[in-house]
């Protein structure tokens, strides 16, 4: 097993940060990572995200939704063929800061049998969860994207 996480403090509250995460339509506007997304965010549905990481290919995945709790966490598992073999269980944690701000909390756990396989392509997602990060502080923060 491997974990990795990222931590963004953002100053906007926790729901308006779940209304920017839920969106899906609204990815490609703002999201570096998840280019496209849709489905219906409900516990057990799945996803459809087409992934464009900053060193690598793109590919469409179709993870289940395993916990959905407005303003507080997003989580869904996607696995790689058949379980045990290389699952990926990403998870968005928020927590009201007082002042009016959300922390949020970004990790991917790896599993399975070719987790050390897949080192160098673990470590790289780091970056990708940066810049996924930046993206939506500023997104939910109602500023301009990056280069916009």
């Amino acid at each position: 097993m491997r974990e990795i996480a990222g931590a963004v403090d953002i100053a906007a509250p926790p729901h308006r940060v779940w209304e920017v995460l839920t969106d899906l339509s609204a990815y490609p506007e703002w999201n570096p990572l998840i280019r496209q997304a849709s489905g219906r965010i409900a516990v057990g549905d799945r996803l459809a995200l087409t992934t464009v990481p900053s060193r690598g290919r793109a590919r469409t995945v179709r993870p289940r939704l395993r916990a959905v709790v407005p303003d507080r966490e997003l989580c869904w598992v996607s696995r790689l063929l058949v379980p045990g073999l290389l699952d990926r269980t990403h998870r968005f944690a928020l927590a009201d800061l007082n002042g009016g701000g959300t922390r949020v909390v970004q990790s991917e756990r790896f599993t399975g049998v070719l987790v050390p396989l897949f080192g160098r392509v673990i470590t790289r997602t780091v970056a990708d969860f940066e810049a996924l990060g930046t993206a939506l502080r500023r997104r939910a923060e109602g500023r301009p994207a990056a280069g916009a």
